[in-house]
């Protein structure tokens, strides 16, 4: 009898909670500052479409803002282990300005020109993206190893990073912006394109939908293998109902968009397809750097809660001195969160100089900021130890709203830049109120 009662699944603390509003939090374990970050953005959209006349809750703003959304978004993802470890990296803006430059010129000159590839070889984007990953990895590895071996603090090194990569970016080109990109690269920044229409849409949504029902279904497994309290069932229907019908929300307005008139006409010429009376209506679909940054976003959370590096990135976090005397090389550690950062600004330079199609000197301006901002807005706590990868997404998500809000209203790019620092002190503010809270 003894051994029986020690099997049986302990109550799930939702079956103790009062009130129906709270029993639905604690069944569906849902983070109440993720909550906030969602209730804050749902806020944030409908004042901006009362006071844009009903231009920004559209499916081509809408649209718009994921696409800019996704170079910050790919960034903050890194940015998040950065701060749980209790450094920071103020060069990101300056390393992606530097990589697109270097893939720039690997596009336009060295690979078509001086190594003989020509205009229009399929291998120039390819060989261009790998050697800017190479070049952001291995200015990662550099910082890292500064900030690990030569115990330099990580705001010195990055702070001088910021401006010798910006410097260097000049250098690349003596100060020229460089263009065009490779028609395949270009791909990678969106546009009409740049995505992969209506079908494959939905296509990736139902894909993204049964990934969500079999994750909570393998998730209940796991608890009762282990003996873990489980989630009532309606939390877990509740949760994949909210789950898809997000992803399917999304997919519609994404569907919803059509591509520009004369180019839908010239895609109809150039097909031998008839033009309707009323216009052809060709679907954007979801963009391609949208899909990029959600594939980042889902390998960095596989990477931070379910693999040991992980783990002992938040070990670290959460007290550096037992981090190493448990036996975790946090040396090598924070070498590797810093090559994995210069990664990702590396991916985040090849989406931005798609997009624009050009590198630039200006490329990347301000972008370490807005990175931190975004990763601070989603809950990572400048102490250490605390951040998600969902909730810096949210995060990225929040603060190209409130960007892409205040251009549709013309308020001026100086305003613009106060209403971001007061939201950041602000969220800041908030962090330090909720720890205090919980200890």
């Amino acid at each position: 009898m003894a051994e029986q009662h020690a099997m049986t699944t302990p109550a799930h603390p939702s079956s103790f909670a009062q009130g129906p509003l709270q029993r639905f939090l604690t069944a569906t374990e849902v983070d109440t500052r993720l909550l906030g970050m969602i209730g804050a953005l749902a806020i944030i959209w409908v004042g901006f479409n009362i006071f844009s006349g009903g231009l920004f809750l559209t499916p081509r703003n809408l649209w718009n803002l994921s696409v800019q959304t996704a170079s910050v978004a790919v960034m903050v993802t890194g940015m998040v282990l950065v701060i749980v470890t209790r450094n920071i990296d103020l060069s990101v803006g300056s390393i992606l300005g530097l990589v697109g430059m270097v893939m720039g010129v690997m596009q336009t000159q060295i690979l078509p020109v001086q190594l003989g590839l020509g205009l229009g070889h399929p291998l120039i984007w390819v060989l261009s993206l790998g050697i800017g990953i190479a070049v952001g990895v291995g200015i990662g590895a550099l910082q890292g190893s500064i900030i690990a071996y030569l115990k330099v603090p990580a705001f010195i090194v990055t702070l001088g990073g910021y401006l010798v990569w910006r410097g260097a970016a000049w250098w690349v080109t003596a100060g020229r912006t460089v263009a065009p990109m490779d028609s395949t690269f270009q791909l990678m920044g969106g546009g009409p394109f740049g995505s992969i229409g209506a079908l494959w849409s939905w296509v990736v949504a139902v894909i993204a939908c049964a990934a969500i029902v079999i994750g909570l279904y393998f998730g209940r497994r796991q608890r009762r293998r282990f003996n873990f309290p489980q989630r009532p069932v309606w939390a877990e229907v509740a949760l994949a109902v909210i789950g898809c019908g997000a992803t399917v929300g999304a997919v519609a307005v994404a569907n919803a968009y059509p591509w520009p008139t004369r180019i839908a006409e010239n895609f109809a010429n150039a097909n031998g397809m008839t033009v309707p009376e009323n216009g052809l209506f060709v679907s954007h679909g979801i963009a391609i750097p949208v899909l990029i940054a959600v594939g980042v976003g889902v390998a960095m959370t596989f990477l931070t809660t379910r693999t040991r590096f992980g783990r002992y990135v938040y070990a670290m976090g959460g007290n550096p001195e037992a981090a190493e005397l448990a036996g975790i090389n946090t040396r090598w550690v924070t070498v590797k969160i810093f090559m994995l950062m210069g990664g990702l600004c590396a991916i985040a330079a090849a989406i931005s100089t798609a997009r624009l199609n050009a590198a630039t000197n200006a490329l990347g301006t301000l972008d370490e900021l807005y990175v931190i901002a975004a990763a601070v807005i989603g809950g990572t706590s400048l102490a250490g130890g605390v951040g998600t990868v969902a909730g810096a997404l949210l995060g990225a998500l929040v603060m190209q709203s409130l960007q892409s809000g205040m251009v549709l209203m013309g308020i001026d790019s100086p305003l613009q830049s106060i209403v971001v620092g007061i939201v950041l002190v602000f969220a800041v503010w908030l962090d330090t109120l909720y720890r205090r809270n919980k200890h």
